[in-house]
């Protein structure tokens, strides 16, 4: 008894000297830690937004000119937040020691800090007073200062300076910069929908912005309205009804010099690893804005909405913006052709730009897909079939290179396909959420830059008043093609603008490669694109409808007339270097008859003729192999031989760039009857007797001559008495006589 009473003692006496000693850690790592009620409600500060050039453009409030009262605001606003973020809220002493330990144990098997359990108290003291670091030391200060918090305000005075600082992206700090953003009304008028969609912003503003993702933040929104339910602060009835209700998200208007542009600037900063808490007033973020383009492109007459971009391709920066769809994600149409078609399939020596497609009625497993023009035009070349926009030529490409050796190439854009959208309708657009004008036109640089993607960027860096480098952009740049198929691929695009669904800018004095596309049916068009590039800089235009409704507009007609005057007023001064459409390529010379008579891509014999050569582009490395000999070594297929009233008449074979040796022979002794260019028939009047007759091709280069090998055709007999019956040719004419 007594030897168990002192292991008790002992294991007593260590568990209070642990504890004492884990009260003293905690207190020297906390100990200068104090909360500062300054902090607590956001001051009004200015952010300083600059151009390229680092002037100063505008500056936009980080908040604390609006606020919120709690006792303003409707019972399902505060709810959203307490059912979402903290049900035990108006329980708990601020901090919630439940949640706490799960979060330790998810922590410790993840071997991560994923979770943070925070409290509403506890997110209030992060965002006011410490950084985004996930530290023990950070989470020892801020439950120091939670419990600070909860002694000295109430409940409600929290939630309210809660409301009043917390970020909602796209540069709104507090409910009520939030609720004017998103739905364009003061935070006092949210319905029930409207605070949920507001609240599922908090998990993630950038990926579930109802301009953005509107899909995703639907989903979000009703996971929020959910939470209420179980919390019991609505009905069955009413979580069921809200659930059916659509976004009703409305941008309201920014008031802001630049407003697009500044838009995508704070999108942008939602995205990247930065606390923005922490910035402050004065601080300068510096974009690669052009004001001279913007100001063009918001001065131009669209007569629709509207997106454009204009990207630079040295830098990655993107100089000009507008939208009146923000970032929303249409289906993109015929411009996805060039990425997930021919691109892949030339890199995958699949084809060459002179690969010529047989443009007809296909059937693939109950897809059957039509032109636009609702034609079938035979034998075209992939560059035909891209700068005409044929949709039969792209579906055959990507159904013999495979969707999954297209995802490859997608995936290294930053396309992830969903399982419904690995079907041949990808090869025309077909996505379930597709892709935003900024993101379409940063593919398209990958071509411009010899086959390196690397997405454009509106921020170039932040750096604060007393000039430390915040954050700084740095390219992230991926290997997606060859430099050789980025050069094809330029010299295509290079024809689609010169006589191709993009000739509307044949008039431009500069190389400049595009691409348009229109998705609509026979009722009208709802997106219109025209993508085009320099060496330069990459330009995106869309125009359309936001809630899909029928337009006239077309990608060769209005979009690419947008584009034009684009292209114009950036090379006003200076126009661009030239494309590279050589590096990486080889240039070679094919059979131009067996080409054009059997699609057979051989090269030329070195003694062929000029107009039987033709000079084509390939992919270095798929330089094809086999090559002729039809002119070193003529071959013909065996002519054939009949005798008609005394006449023999041989009929030559279709070699018209031949000449001729034919002989007569008669018991062995043989006379030339015809030494010549090809005719399609060579007669002979022989007296009666049983004749042979042999051809020989042959070919003059120079002062050289090469004989084919000679043809014996079969016997034929003329009648000397005048009745001449034909000799019964044997079966064996009919056939290559180099075949046998």
């Amino acid at each position: 008894m007594k030897k168990t009473l002192k292991v008790l003692a002992i294991v007593a006496l260590t568990l209070i000297i642990l504890f004492l000693c884990l009260l003293l850690t905690f207190a020297i790592i906390t100990g200068g830690a104090k909360l500062d009620e300054n902090k607590l409600i956001k001051p009004s500060q200015t952010l300083v937004i600059c151009d390229e050039d680092g002037n100063q453009i505008t500056s936009v409030s980080l908040g604390g000119k609006e606020s919120v009262k709690l006792a303003d605001l409707d019972k399902n606003t505060v709810n959203a937040f307490i059912a979402s973020e903290d049900r035990t809220f108006y329980k708990h002493g601020g901090l919630n020691y439940k949640r706490m330990v799960k979060a330790l144990f998810k922590n410790i098997k993840s071997g991560s800090f994923k979770e943070g359990a925070s409290t509403i108290s506890q997110q209030l003291i992060k965002n006011t007073h410490l950084t985004g670091d996930k530290t023990i030391k950070r989470k020892l200060k801020e439950i120091k200062l939670t419990k600070q918090l909860e002694s000295r305000y109430s409940k409600d005075e929290i939630l309210e300076m809660y409301l009043n600082t917390i970020y909602f992206g796209h540069n709104c700090y507090g409910l009520q910069s939030a609720a004017h953003f998103y739905f364009d009304k003061p935070a006092e008028e949210l319905t029930l929908t409207d605070s949920a969609t507001i609240v599922g912003l908090l998990a993630s503003p950038n990926n579930y912005s109802p301009f953005k993702n509107p899909e995703k933040c639907l989903t979000r929104r009703n996971i929020v309205l959910k939470a209420m339910r179980e919390c019991g602060y609505i009905s069955e009835n009413e979580f069921e009804s809200a659930k059916k209700s659509p976004l009703n998200a409305v941008k309201g208007g920014s008031g802001q010099y630049y407003g697009d542009y500044l838009d995508a600037v704070f999108d942008e900063i939602d995205n990247i690893d930065l606390n923005f808490y922490s910035l402050g007033n004065g601080d300068k973020i510096v974009t690669y804005l052009n004001s001279d383009m913007q100001e063009f492109i918001e001065s131009l007459d669209y007569g629709c909405d509207n997106s454009v971009v204009v990207t630079d391709n040295r830098s990655g920066g993107v100089i000009a913006y507008k939208s009146t769809i923000g970032g929303a994600k249409r289906q993109p149409g015929s411009t996805i052709k060039p990425l997930v078609c021919y691109a892949p399939a030339i890199e995958e020596k699949q084809i060459s730009p002179f690969t010529k497609i047989p443009d007809e009625k296909i059937d693939y497993n109950g897809y059957s897909p039509e032109n636009f023009d609702k034609k079938y035009h035979g034998m075209v070349t992939v560059t035909e079939s891209l700068k005409k926009s044929y949709n039969i030529p792209a579906v055959k490409t990507l159904n013999a290179l495979t969707i999954a050796k297209a995802e490859k190439y997608l995936n290294l854009m930053g396309i992830s396909l969903e399982n419904d959208e690995k079907n041949l309708s990808l090869a025309l657009g077909g996505m379930k959420y597709g892709l935003s004008l900024k993101e379409l036109t940063d593919k398209y640089t990958v071509f411009a830059d010899g086959g390196i993607y690397r997405p454009s960027r509106f921020v170039k860096e932040i750096v604060s008043d007393g000039g430390k480098t915040i954050y700084k952009s740095e390219a992230q740049k991926t290997r997606v093609f060859s430099d050789g198929t980025a050069s094809l691929m330029n010299g295509m695009l290079e024809e689609t603008a010169k006589t191709g669904t993009a000739k509307a800018l044949n008039s431009l004095n500069f190389d400049v490669a595009a691409k348009t596309g229109t998705c609509g049916n026979s009722e009208g068009n709802t997106d219109a694109y025209a993508v085009g590039y320099t060496s330069e800089n990459t330009v995106g235009v869309w125009l359309g409808d936001k809630d899909n409704a029928r337009t006239d507009v077309t990608g060769g007609g209005e979009a690419c007339d947008k584009l034009l005057k684009t292209l114009e007023k950036l090379y006003a001064e200076k126009i661009p270097a030239p494309l590279d459409t050589e590096s990486g390529t080889a240039t070679v010379k094919i059979d131009a008859g067996e080409y054009a008579d059997n699609n057979r891509v051989i090269l030329a014999d070195d003694n062929s003729p000029l107009y039987n050569i033709l000079s084509v582009k390939v992919l270095k490395g798929n330089e094809p192999v086999e090559k002729s000999n039809k002119f070193s070594k003529p071959q013909i297929k065996s002519p054939s031989i009949s005798v008609k009233d005394n006449t023999v008449t041989i009929q030559l074979c279709q070699a018209m760039y031949y000449s001729y040796l034919i002989k007569r022979g008669l018991n062995g002794q043989f006379e030339q009857i015809y030494d010549g260019k090809w005719k399609e028939s060579i007669s002979d009047t022989p007296s009666g007797g049983r004749y042979t007759y042999t051809v020989t091709p042959y070919f003059k280069s120079g002062d050289k001559t090469f004989f084919g090998n000679e043809v014996v055709l079969p016997d034929v007999t003329v009648n000397a008495s005048g009745s001449s019956p034909q000799v019964k040719i044997p079966d064996i004419i009919e056939k290559d006589w180099f075949d046998l």
